[in-house]
């Protein structure tokens, strides 16, 4: 029988091999090397937007777990995102300060600008990304659906009625700005239908909740189409 030296006397030659160095010294070239590409398929988006009007920063991580972190001054807003993020699966902070004693209108329009631009920096070329998304969310009685491309055409079908014109102190012909200033600037063709719904609240939480979901599908890396755009025509 072929005697085998302890563990303990084998560790000792590896360490005192003359190899030992340079085999310490690729695994850590491999390593950093796998580190460096791990970081570099990171899809994150910072965005800093200051106007006479407002001042935004938004802070987004497309591979999240759904945290938001959000200070707006619009309640009813930050309620939104944080279905958007949660739904999405996306790291959100959105830092915002606006001329509130006016009214919400700049707020909101610009968030949803300075959120547009976001996603179109995180997704960079979209190479590998299934580009469309849909989702239908129902909530009690109310039930809506949205539909999404990140084309590079910027596109809003927006059918929505509210029963109320507010819901607290929010105006609710606000969201149809917010999501236009999100079209304009993420270069998306954005379809919001509501189907059926009684509560303005209920109506306005599903299509966030069906937006935050469908977005999701969309910048959701493909594995069969890994360092594929996924277009006929080279370029979105």
């Amino acid at each position: 029988m072929e005697l085998r030296p302890p563990y303990s006397t084998l560790f000792l030659s590896s360490v005192l091999s003359p190899l030992f160095p340079v085999s310490c010294a690729l695994i850590w070239l491999l390593y950093d090397t796998y580190r460096q590409t791990d970081m570099s398929n990171e899809r994150l988006a910072s965005i800093d937007r200051s106007t006479k009007e407002t001042q935004i920063a938004v802070e987004l991580n497309l591979d999240g777990t759904g945290a938001a972190d959000l200070d707006i001054g619009v309640p009813f807003l930050e309620h939104m995102l944080d279905q958007v993020a949660r739904h999405g699966m996306f790291d959100l902070a959105v830092k915002a300060k606006g001329d509130l004693e006016i009214d919400a209108h700049h707020t909101v329009e610009d968030v949803g600008i300075s959120l547009g631009q976001a996603f179109r920096q995180a997704l960079g070329d979209k190479r590998g990304i299934r580009r469309y998304g849909h989702a239908y969310v129902p909530l009690d009685e109310a039930l809506s659906r949205v539909v999404l491309d990140f084309s590079g055409r910027p596109g809003l079908d927006y059918h929505v009625e509210y029963p109320r014109a507010r819901v607290g102190e929010f105006d609710i012909d606000l969201l149809r700005e917010f999501f236009q200033g999100f079209v304009n600037h993420a270069m998306v063709t954005l379809h919001i239908d509501n189907i059926r719904g009684r509560n303005t609240h209920h109506i306005a939480e599903t299509i966030f909740k069906a937006f935050g979901r469908s977005l999701r599908v969309a910048v959701e890396r493909d594995p069969r189409m890994e360092g594929i755009l996924p277009s006929t025509k080279g370029s979105l």
